[in-house]
């Protein structure tokens, strides 16, 4: 039985354990830091519970479809909710968009704030699922390999949208700025500006109205345990708290690699994390990335994050809720442009306690805010507490109540914890931004050219940011080793 050794157990890693144990592979993941997940971990504080990484669930049908992959469902590790609203998104005091559970309603919301556009919207979804159809059932599970895996029939007539972008097609269906927002809103989870995104990627626009916004009941952080358990149950050893020190190579292939836990041998090494990080354990004869290779990429944010624990429940806001209330081209600058703090950054919260009693003590409301920044950014607790007292009091302002006296307290989580944790290139918190050269051939390739039996997962290769990338990355990669190992 061949061995293999993954390093980091996210969520391109699990999907793969799972896939390469299922295919008789002896499986081991060795995660750095004392729990699984990477960066989807947890943090349980005075009776709260916060998922430090990813809060949204969207595209149900690719968790279901990992599943099923196993013979199993959703439902036999974690309760799914669908939260209505799906999010709100303020815009100014009292001034909020909620966005339905129901399609119909939501089209509604758009035709009372811009007559005609309803029908708009209608149209914009459907293309949206064309694209959504096109991407998610074909396209995402190729390897990127070579350019053939996208081009056929159906995308020859679709290049346009590549050239195309969403900011582009968005103002083309609606005229009001909020709505505008709202649709190009979904692509920040592509870790681009609208600007910058290709058309195409409306598919995310259909995930969002038709597919809904769901919630694990008890954290995003149950999928993971979904996840670890499935592995288990498929013969998946880990040891965490057992960061890699080195990648041995001998006669061009990895032999081992030596870990806080010793020296281990294997016959295949995959690595899910950090794919920068990851190389800087090989001889650089054997990487394939240069520093100015890395440097010259475009990545998606960073970001500066709190969890907070306030002593009474929060009005007016819902689960996930936007602030937009400030120019979104300006804060986009900051990140890709001139690259620093924005001075009023948008932001969002999730307050999973309004849907979720195990987030919080009763009466009491759990608080996660995000703000997206440029990657690699300076990063000093004084900066972060100015941060923190702006968005408290824009949210007092928003929505018409007092918060600060009622903090329990707060813990922040920015670009240096990103580079400590998850050894994040640059601090990054999503990954390579999903830009027209920066998409599936042009990313970083799932097998090293350097080394044969070296394979790479995770939202820095292909098919990009993202839990449904994530869970993809590692089932392409695993069919990847299987091809080339027979």
């Amino acid at each position: 039985m061949k061995k293999i050794i993954i390093i980091g157990s996210g969520f391109s890693s699990l999907s793969a354990s799972c896939y390469l144990a299922k295919a008789g592979y002896d499986v081991t993941i060795l995660e750095k830091n004392t729990t699984t997940g990477g960066r989807a971990r947890q943090l349980k504080t005075n009776g709260f519970v916060f998922d430090i990484g990813p809060t949204f669930y969207w595209m149900p049908d690719v968790f279901d479809k990992f599943f099923t992959d196993f013979n199993k469902k959703t439902s036999d590790y974690y309760q799914l909710d669908q939260l209505n609203p799906a999010y709100q998104i303020y815009f100014g005091k009292k001034d909020a968009i909620s966005i339905s559970e129901d399609f119909n309603e939501t089209r509604d919301t758009f035709e009372k704030i811009e007559p005609g556009s309803g029908k708009q919207l209608e149209r914009f979804i459907n293309k949206a699922r064309i694209n959504y159809d096109i991407a998610i059932k074909k396209l995402v599970y190729n390897p990127g390999e070579n350019i053939f895996e996208i081009i056929n029939r159906k995308t020859i007539t679709k290049l346009y949208e590549f050239i195309l972008t969403i900011k582009n097609q968005v103002s083309g269906y609606v005229k009001n700025d909020k709505l505008r927002k709202v649709l190009e809103f979904p692509v920040l989870f592509l870790g681009a500006k609208p600007s910058n995104t290709p058309s195409f990627y409306n598919f995310m626009n259909y995930a969002d109205l038709k597919l809904g916004t769901w919630h694990p009941q008890g954290g995003m952080y149950k999928v993971v345990e979904g996840m670890q358990t499935l592995a288990q149950s498929l013969g998946v050893k880990t040891i965490t708290d057992s960061p890699v020190l080195k990648i041995d190579i001998k006669d061009g292939k990895v032999k081992g690699v030596e870990s806080k836990s010793g020296y281990l041998e294997c016959d295949i090494l995959l690595s899910g994390a950090d794919y920068h990080h990851t190389e800087t354990l090989l001889p650089k004869q054997y990487r394939q990335y240069t520093e100015s290779y890395w440097d010259k990429k475009i990545f998606a944010p960073s970001a500066l994050l709190f969890f907070v624990g306030f002593n009474k429940k929060i009005e007016a806001v819902n689960h996930h809720t936007l602030f937009f209330d400030t120019d979104f081209e300006e804060h986009a600058k900051t990140i890709y442009d001139t690259k620093e703090w924005p001075n009023k950054p948008l932001f969002y919260a999730s307050f999973p306690s309004k849907t979720d009693a195990t987030s919080a003590p009763n009466g009491k409301e759990a608080a996660i805010f995000l703000v997206p920044i440029a990657p690699d950014i300076e990063d000093t607790n004084e900066l972060r507490e100015h941060y923190f007292n702006q968005i408290i009091e824009r949210v007092e302002i928003l929505t018409d109540q007092s918060l600060k006296e009622d903090i329990l307290f707060k813990e922040s989580y920015c670009v240096d914890n990103f580079k400590d944790d998850y050894n994040s290139y640059k601090g990054n918190a999503y990954g390579l931004a999903n830009t027209l050269l920066q998409t599936h051939i042009l990313r970083p390739k799932l097998k090293s050219k350097k080394i044969d039996n070296l394979y790479f997962c995770g939202q820095l290769t292909v098919p990009g940011p993202g839990v449904p990338p994530s869970l993809i990355s590692g089932k392409v990669v695993s069919e990847l080793i299987l091809k080339h190992s027979k």
